[in-house]
């Protein structure tokens, strides 16, 4: 399972797929293995992870999710991770058998002997068989165990009931296939359900389906098997096989082979450099516009600009999402300070959160501007008053809203409810990761379900599902301050604009048309800039919030030297006159 890893790291943009023919644990089980983590990154450098039922598959995206905090997304009936800029799919296809061999062995002379031997000898009597490789895995006492419950409840049918159990030799010699094979002897009275203990019961939907531990109903079903008429079996053999006939290995095989190349369809759009060593090795994957923004690459662009707008979100940009404290700290205060002091800066701090405790945090920034909850609420300075966003102040919808996300609060341990003017936010980062994600999905459904006729959208952040009035995005907010400053003679030339969620994407989406339009003048400096390596709208990014400091101290610093040569051509002017 470190196989991935060593491969990626000779080629990066090799086509990788893994398909694990064995269960993947639960997150319980996966955590008391010292190197889970980096078992997990390895096989984050495939392109395409298979598995054979879904169970598997969510053991591991929920290990990802609680070990790596990676979530997964569905989309088009597609399972992606992102991770380090790429998509990793997940596919859940059983693996199938060689219908082609099995015939040819069925059309031998050898089969049709001893299937006259075996009729011959179990003339008159109901015949189950059992097929299993004899592993761990497979259950096979378990399987013995229930069928002496049977004849102990049903003993009239002692000696009309045969179970035949065709053992495969383990795949694997080791204590453990020598303790099975010894228990499975021993045990001769006792069976385990047909289907359960191995992969490929979901896919097989007309099989009775018990829990195979409950040994007392996996014999009932067995019984109700017995008793089943002969048509109703035939329909349900038919119906097995037909779906084992259209889905064996070499379908398998294909069907893999076509979501690989679908995964890898977008290599060549991308360029990827190496990250981490040993087993802790990754590939990070960028566009080939997409690149990380240098100090040295947007002071150049800041020096020679005279109009300049500034965009900045807060929360996981300039403050870590995992801060318990969101309250800026001096130093950050201070950068803006410097920056707002520029008289060729206009700077912004555009934010989903309420303007009250955006006022608060930024009270020592006088010139510094605010655009709440997702532009609902913007103002210019300290001293300026709150322009609201021209929506309906209906919030009728609030009613409606208010006793789901309670009931889902009520249900989800780490959960609350965020109440804004213009908006109602849940969050569940503090919740279990794999549970908050289920219940978020489980939400959003809800919500989109009952405010299908409100005026509202509702949307999924990051550890969030908000719900908002429409019209209202951190979009529209781009688009208005552009188009203000340049109704006041002051079109800027230089625009800079960092997030890092969802949200985000709406201004890099807007800065993208606002670039490409022909009928607005022109913006000569665009630095789109998201935080950390994921797909994006965005051209530029940095790896985390102290980068995006540094960043702005770099811009902080570039103004201070900027207002001193002015002061220093001023004064020299003076002297001379």
């Amino acid at each position: 399972m470190v196989l991935p890893s060593f491969l990626r790291k000779r080629f990066n943009r090799v086509k990788l797929g893994f398909f694990l023919h064995s269960p993947f644990p639960s997150s319980e089980i996966y955590m008391t293995i010292p190197v889970r983590e980096e078992i997990l990154r390895s096989l984050l450098n495939c392109d395409l992870i298979g598995f054979h039922t879904f169970d598997y598959a969510r053991h591991f995206l929920s290990c990802c999710s609680k070990m790596l905090g990676i979530d997964y997304q569905c989309q088009r009936g597609y399972i992606g991770l992102d991770y380090c800029g790429k998509t990793i799919n997940i596919k859940i296809l059983h693996m199938g058998i060689h219908m082609g061999q099995l015939e040819s062995v069925l059309n031998m002379e050898q089969t049709a002997t001893l299937a006259k031997q075996l009729k011959e000898k179990f003339e008159g009597k109901i015949v189950m068989v059992g097929v299993d490789d004899l592993d761990l895995l497979k259950g096979i006492s378990l399987k013995f165990s229930a069928m002496g419950r049977l004849l102990e409840m049903r003993p009239e049918l002692i000696g009309k009931v045969v179970l035949v159990q065709i053992a495969n030799p383990a795949r694997s010699q080791g204590k453990d296939a020598l303790e099975v094979e010894k228990e499975t002897t021993l045990v001769a009275q006792q069976i385990n359900r047909k289907y359960e203990f191995i992969g490929c019961s979901p896919s097989l939907s007309g099989a009775y389906r018990v829990n195979p531990w409950d040994v007392g109903a996996v014999a009932d079903a067995m019984y109700v098997g017995i008793q089943m008429k002969d048509e109703e079996k035939h329909l349900r053999h038919e119906k097995h096989y037909k779906y084992i006939s259209s889905h064996d290995v070499a379908f398998w095989a294909r069907s893999f082979d076509l979501d690989l190349e679908r995964a890898c369809k977008e290599h060549h759009l991308k360029r990827y450099y190496n990250v981490g060593f040993g087993l802790n090795f990754r590939v990070a994957a960028v566009g080939t516009n997409f690149r990380m923004l240098t100090i040295e690459r947007v002071a150049a662009a800041y020096n020679n600009t005279n109009s300049r707008l500034i965009l900045l979100d807060y929360d996981g940009t300039m403050m870590p999402q995992s801060a318990v404290d969101k309250t800026p700290r001096s130093e950050v205060i201070s950068i803006l300070d410097c920056l707002c002091s520029d008289p060729k800066n206009v700077v912004f701090i555009v934010s989903g959160r309420g303007r009250d405790p955006l006022s608060k945090w930024f009270s020592p920034c006088e010139k510094l501007g605010i655009s709440a909850e997702h532009g609902y609420f913007t103002r210019w300075t300290k001293n300026s008053p709150w322009e609201t966003c021209s929506v309906a102040m209906d919030s009728d919808w609030k009613k409606i809203v208010q006793p789901v996300m309670d009931l889902y609060t009520e249900t989800t341990d780490g959960s609350f409810i965020e109440k804004k003017e213009s908006a109602l936010v849940w969050h569940h980062q503090d919740a279990d990761p794999d549970f908050g994600s289920c219940q978020a999905k489980e939400l959003l459904d809800h919500l989109e379900s009952v405010l299908a006729n409100e005026p509202v959208v509702v949307k999924r952040g990051q550890q969030i599902v908000e719900v908002k009035p429409q019209g209202v995005s951190k979009g529209l907010v781009v688009e208005n301050l552009v188009s203000t400053m340049r109704s006041q003679g002051k079109s800027p030339d230089f625009l800079f604009c960092i997030g890092d969620d969802r949200s985000d994407e709406d201004m890099f989406e807007s800065i993208a048309r606002l670039v490409g339009n022909p009928l607005t003048p022109p913006i000569a400096e665009v630095f789109a800039c998201t935080v950390g390596h994921k797909p994006t709208k965005a051209k530029y990014y940095v790896d985390d919030t102290p980068e995006v400091i540094k960043l702005l101290q770099g811009l902080a610093a570039a103004s201070v030297g900027s207002n001193h040569t002015h002061t220093l051509e001023d004064d020299h002017r003076e002297t001379d006159d």
